[in-house]
């Protein structure tokens, strides 16, 4: 088993999709277990990079989805962890690898948060990450139509597993997606163009 690169990571997840929305959802991921990571003392970049391939299977096997992770990450040596950890973030759902280890744990409770976050961001005016702030996704939170593909539950039995309030959640995210906030288009320049 070799160690995955974040080059490597990024060229496979972009062989198998081809949605521009799909690329942000994980690089918005990728931006918070690495932030996380950092925050709770483990490898930026093995967190990282899982965050990043999370969804991999997503765009081919969308009904199937996390269960081709295997089948694709293998035949390149990637480590048993590593696919362990994306398999147990559709933990419930769709497969039976409960998330277990603190990385596991992160990715099943901030995976389904981003789609929020981003969501939060752009109905503001700046459309920038700058300007969302923990309260702001709680008062979406509790409106059950706002981004309802967001599934609440996940992010509480997360929040739960991780020993973290759900404001602490909330901001952790946030911070993690300000960090590629350009990357993401979450920057302003998208109510720039808008005006321009």
């Amino acid at each position: 088993m070799h160690t995955p690169t974040r080059e490597e990571a990024l060229a496979l997840f972009k062989e198998y999709n081809k949605s521009e929305s799909l690329l942000k959802h994980a690089l918005a991921v990728e931006a918070v277990m690495r932030y996380m990571a950092r925050k709770r003392g483990h490898d930026e970049d093995k967190w990282g990079v899982i965050g990043l391939v999370h969804d991999i299977d997503y765009e081919k096997y969308p009904e199937e989805h996390p269960n081709h992770t295997r089948e694709i990450l293998e035949p390149h040596e990637w480590p048993e962890e590593y696919i362990r950890a994306i398999l147990s973030h559709a933990w419930g759902i769709r497969t039976d690898v409960e998330p277990e280890h603190e990385m596991e744990k992160v990715l099943y409770a901030i995976d389904e948060l981003t789609g929020l976050v981003t969501a939060v961001a752009l109905v503001r005016p700046s459309k920038s990450l700058a300007d969302v702030k923990p309260k702001s996704v709680r008062k979406k939170w509790k409106d059950k139509s706002f981004a309802a593909g967001a599934d609440r539950d996940v992010i509480q039995d997360g929040a739960e597993r991780l020993g973290v309030e759900l404001g602490e959640l909330f901001a952790d995210v946030i911070a993690g997606m300000q960090e590629a906030a350009s990357e993401l288009g979450l920057d302003g320049s998208l109510a720039s163009a808008e005006t321009a």
